[in-house]
């Protein structure tokens, strides 16, 4: 983890009302997680505790705690997808890819992770895949969308 570079981030921030998220959020974007190591370098230059930081990154699904795989599937798993089907799509993608929810496959290729809320709701289950929104996602589209983006 280059420090210098969290740092030039959190010094793009710094002076916003509410800082942290922001910086969460671009750390995030950046790297793809928010490192361990971050937490204190956040907390020392907002003056806050590492408890407070851990707390916000903690309380957020949003944020990852390790790197992800290359491609990234989020599954949403609020009420209204779960009604149309999500669970059981959910099922399927993860015998397909081969790991369980907030995991990455062996290959380091897939991470699958929950979302709760896609804003789809009238079109769920919905799904993205390396951010690419995917809505009315059944398992037989899904292997077709695994299909066209050679998920094998």
């Amino acid at each position: 983890m280059d420090i210098t570079r969290i740092e030039a981030i959190i010094g793009a921030h710094r002076e916003r009302p509410g800082a942290l998220l922001p910086i969460l959020h671009s750390i995030q974007d950046e790297l793809g997680y928010v490192p361990e190591e971050a937490i204190p370098v956040i907390a020392r230059e907002l003056d806050l505790s590492r408890a407070e930081v851990h707390g916000v990154v903690g309380f957020y699904h949003h944020f990852r705690h390790q790197p992800p795989g290359r491609h990234v599937f989020q599954v949403c798993r609020a009420e209204a997808c779960q009604a149309r089907g999500a669970d059981r799509l959910l099922a399927h993608i993860e015998a397909s890819l081969g790991c369980t929810v907030n995991e990455t496959t062996g290959d380091g290729a897939y991470t699958l992770e929950p979302v709760y809320c896609l804003g789809q709701c009238a079109c769920g289950p919905a799904l993205t895949f390396d951010g690419r929104l995917h809505a009315r996602m059944t398992p037989d589209r899904f292997d077709a969308l695994a299909a066209r983006e050679d998920l094998s």
